[in-house]
């Protein structure tokens, strides 16, 4: 049986969130907590501007894909998350509502990961088009662990048709 090192680095995707106060301040503010507190940023992708998913009725979104190198287990990555949306001034109100920030860990190297508090890959993944769009440009080889397929595989395949718009970046 293979067992991983305390101190090995796992690739982990992390999509950025935010469409509340000032998003580009946002995206800055929670790249730097993650890239402090979590791994480091190894790549960004641009920042794309997408309409709200879900519940439709409020402003639209900047988000933003990061790939990071960590040592921490994955159960400590969503802590970390957590605690750094807290920080930033996330409230938890309604499921789909506005936000100051939300980090969503898409993928955790090659893990698949079903507990009550951790779903990995993110279940939802397949289906937003403003999370598959930033992925794509950062890893569009990366193989989805339990689908098998490549993320530009399943850009091709996303039924959803909410436009996503690339406005800068990223490095702002």
């Amino acid at each position: 049986m293979f067992v991983r090192n305390k101190f090995s680095m796992e690739e982990v995707f992390l999509l950025l969130g935010t469409n509340l106060g000032n998003r580009s301040n946002n995206l800055a503010a929670a790249r730097h907590s993650i890239d402090q507190n979590i791994g480091k940023i190894m790549a960004l992708s641009s920042v794309y501007e997408t309409a709200a998913w879900g519940k439709t009725e409020q402003p639209a979104f900047l988000n933003q894909v990061l790939r990071i190198e960590t040592s921490s287990a994955p159960g400590q990555v969503l802590e970390k998350a957590l605690t750094i949306e807290k920080n930033l001034g996330r409230e938890r109100n309604d499921k789909w509502g506005e936000r100051i920030i939300d980090i969503d860990i898409l993928f955790f190297g090659d893990r698949v990961i079903d507990t009550h508090s951790l779903h990995i890959p993110h279940p939802q993944l397949a289906n937003r088009r403003f999370t598959l769009v930033p992925l794509d440009e950062i890893a569009r080889d990366f193989v989805h662990p339990h689908l098998q397929k490549t993320i530009h595989q399943l850009l091709a395949e996303c039924p959803d048709l909410l436009g996503v718009e690339k406005i800068s970046d990223g490095r702002e």
